[in-house]
């Protein structure tokens, strides 16, 4: 089987949550979701979650040096010999940067990036529906998802220019069913 460690990568509501519940359970690895370790600060209002809060609350990305810290010691946890699947980071070329040099002292390597590809008009209709569903205030504001959207546009897809000349990124169309979406990502392994 092909290495096992992998970041899924799309914008807002792309669906990277979803298919990563089911896709480390097909690789048998842990899923390391920086949205959910924000949600856990926030919820204990923790001083990292205060500071996320703060930054999410207007649809911007939380300060690198937070994020990296918190996925460098996920990363080097025992459970993560076997693959991980990041979700969630990186969001940024300084957070992929970042992540090479914490995978190299390590002795890791990434060996894919999953892109999920959505369209803006689609990921507005499913953060609307996230929102009455989930009750995200990050996803109820017409604005904070535009800007959500632009932030991503702007940060994080220059991380799959970064990646592309290493050869690991693949392509998923996240138009369709849920496992439809995932029939497709899963046949990566």
């Amino acid at each position: 089987m092909a290495g096992k460690n992998i970041v899924l990568f799309g914008p807002p509501g792309a669906g990277k949550g979803t298919q990563a519940v089911k896709l480390k359970d097909l690789l048998s690895i842990p899923h390391v979701s920086t949205g959910d370790m924000f949600r856990y600060h926030i919820k204990n209002s923790t001083q990292l979650g205060l500071t996320a809060k703060e930054y999410s609350n207007k649809g911007q990305l939380v300060p690198d040096e937070v994020t990296i810290a918190m996925v460098k010691d996920r990363l080097s946890q025992p459970d993560m010999k076997n693959g991980f699947l990041l979700d969630g980071f990186p969001r940024s070329v300084p957070q992929a940067e970042a992540l090479d040099k914490i995978l190299t002292e390590l002795n890791m390597k990434l060996d894919h990036v999953v892109n999920i590809s959505v369209s803006d008009d689609q990921i507005r209709a499913r953060l609307a529906k996230r929102a009455s569903i989930e009750g995200r205030a990050d996803d109820a504001d017409p604005k904070v998802i535009q800007n959500r959207i632009d932030t991503y546009k702007s940060q994080s897809e220059p991380c799959l220019a970064y990646y592309r000349p290493k050869g690991i990124v693949h392509d998923i169309d996240g138009i369709g069913a849920i496992d439809e979406v995932f029939e497709r990502i899963s046949s990566l392994f």
